[in-house]
């Protein structure tokens, strides 16, 4: 039995803890709002972000972060991008050297284009990090649903470690060293659900739908490779895996702020429409920065920013997309 403590109380943080205690360990759940921490108290569910999941009694919920990581082996991080480094300087003065750090969440800093293993490091002095990522929707894996991802370390005993914890019947973990790879496939594929679900509302097929995701890999995968990544993890569960799915789902927030972005909606409208945070929409800023900084092409992205930022009409970014200048095909 392992004490661990996960900061996030979103889906898929309370999917985690509900996964994780089911395997015998003693479980801890911070929340950032006592409202939310007290409703989940109160009902024994995380009504606005995972309803109809059963969250144990004996699973700690609670907004103090001196409580949440006394005696913690692991440390779990599930907060959206843009905090995860306020939640790292809140948890520095209690979290204990040795500790294991696992990051579940998906996106680029966008002032300092600093992965999400990078900022924790940065501000809580952990070396023993890993990310695990992959196809992996809260409301699935909650119901045991088959669902596979991968955890990654540069070093591979910290890898087999967070496999170990999180590897159940129904949630099978793979290893993996290419740290790089996984987060910016992770954060990046994020974007690509936003246009995704523009085309949807602009009425457009499978064949839209599969040149969309076959083209949008090739140029996530140009980007982390210039960064230092391994080209095959781009074609395994953090890249290609978590693409589709997050393309493809109804659980897809990325994929509904699109939707509704393609039907006529402001970014500003759409986004108030969900108490969920649609991480694609600060990643395409630091995409578009980071394809700056390394010298690479990803048009895809670049409209997706010029849409959410730029006032850019969808159809017409899909006209400018289609007529650009015709090429070799190049993976």
């Amino acid at each position: 039995m392992s004490n661990i403590a996960i900061m996030g109380d979103g889906s898929w943080g309370t999917a985690a803890a509900v996964m994780l205690h089911s395997k015998g360990n003693n479980v801890r759940l911070w929340g950032a709002f006592p409202d939310n921490i007290n409703d989940i108290k109160k009902s024994g569910e995380n009504k606005k972000f995972l309803p109809g999941v059963k969250v144990p009694a004996d699973i700690l919920v609670t907004d103090d972060v001196a409580l949440v990581l006394s005696d913690a082996s692991f440390v779990i991080f599930v907060v959206p991008s843009h905090v995860m480094r306020e939640v790292c300087i809140k948890c520095k003065d209690f979290i204990k050297s040795g500790v294991t750090c696992v990051s579940l969440s998906k996106g680029i800093e966008n002032d300092t284009l600093k992965r999400m293993s990078e900022i924790i490091s940065e501000e809580t002095g952990i070396s023993r990090i890993a990310v695990l990522s992959g196809p992996s929707h809260a409301e699935e894996v909650v119901k045991n649903m088959p669902s596979t991802v991968v955890a990654a370390s540069s070093d591979t005993a910290i890898a087999k470690e967070v496999q170990n914890l999180f590897h159940t019947e129904s949630f099978r973990v793979y290893t993996g060293r290419d740290v790089i790879g996984v987060e910016i496939a992770a954060a990046l594929k994020n974007v690509i659900a936003i246009a995704a679900g523009i085309c949807d509302s602009l009425g457009f097929g499978d064949n839209s739908k599969a040149a969309l995701l076959t083209r949008s890999l090739c140029e996530i995968s140009r980007l982390g490779v210039k960064m230092g990544a391994e080209r095959e993890t781009f074609f395994g569960l953090a890249g290609m895996g978590d693409l589709i799915t997050t393309c493809i789902s109804k659980f897809g927030r990325n994929l509904r702020l699109g939707r509704e972005i393609g039907s006529g909606l402001s970014l500003e409208e759409a986004q108030a429409k969900t108490c969920m945070v649609a991480e694609g929409v600060k990643t395409a800023k630091s995409a578009v920065e980071l394809a700056k900084r390394y010298n690479v092409e990803i048009p895809i992205s670049m409209e997706v920013y010029n849409i959410l930022y730029k006032g850019k009409d969808p159809l017409q970014a899909v006209k400018d997309l289609m007529a650009r200048s015709v090429k070799p095909e190049s993976l």
